[in-house]
């Protein structure tokens, strides 16, 4: 069965966008870019909130609007063709791979479980993130903490009542000050 993984940049404080909606400084070096490419080799499907989606809609015309480096060319070649599955109340059409969710978040990963495929099954977004959280349905969590603290915003992590516990998978520091961490939910 295909896994759901959640998997963002983070502050050290916990949060994905700072207090004022900035998240600029997540922006990552060569090293952690070259390291979200290799994640996104594993991904089958990649399920987004609206404003991630529109966030990361600046890939499908990147290259006809700005010159890319070797990276970002690697990033868009593998970006723009993967499956996305969009989650949206206020969007009536969405670009490139992407499809409009038909069903509820839970409806659509039992649904994408169920399909043959290879590749994880990702969630974008935190607010879509907390619904599968609270619903039991995300199988790992993976951060990039990035050595800032913002004091306040968009948690990463959803508060909710709901305990999960987590084992750890993996552990990997970048040269850069960067700390990636992978766990996997207790079942």
């Amino acid at each position: 069965m295909r896994s759901v993984t959640y998997s963002m940049g983070i502050s050290l404080d916990g949060y994905i966008v700072g207090p004022d909606g900035d998240f600029n400084w997540t922006a990552p070096d060569e090293e952690v870019f070259r390291f979200w490419i290799d994640e996104i080799r594993e991904v089958g499907v990649h399920l987004l909130g609206r404003r991630l989606y529109e966030t990361m809609l600046y890939w499908e015309t990147a290259e006809q609007n700005s010159p890319l480096d070797d990276s970002e060319r690697e990033w868009v070649a593998l970006w723009n063709p993967l499956p996305k599955v969009v989650f949206s109340h206020t969007l009536s059409s969405v670009q490139g791979t992407a499809r409009l969710a038909s069903g509820s978040l839970a409806e659509e990963i039992e649904r994408l479980r169920a399909e043959p495929g290879e590749g994880d099954i990702a969630i974008g977004g935190a607010t879509l993130a907390a619904e599968a959280s609270a619903s039991g349905l995300i199988d790992e969590y993976r951060v990039v903490v990035h050595p800032v603290l913002v004091g306040g915003g968009i948690p990463f992590f959803p508060r909710n009542e709901r305990r999960a516990d987590l084992e750890l998978v993996e552990t990997r520091t970048f040269s850069s000050k960067f700390v990636y961490l992978r766990y996997r939910v207790a079942r």
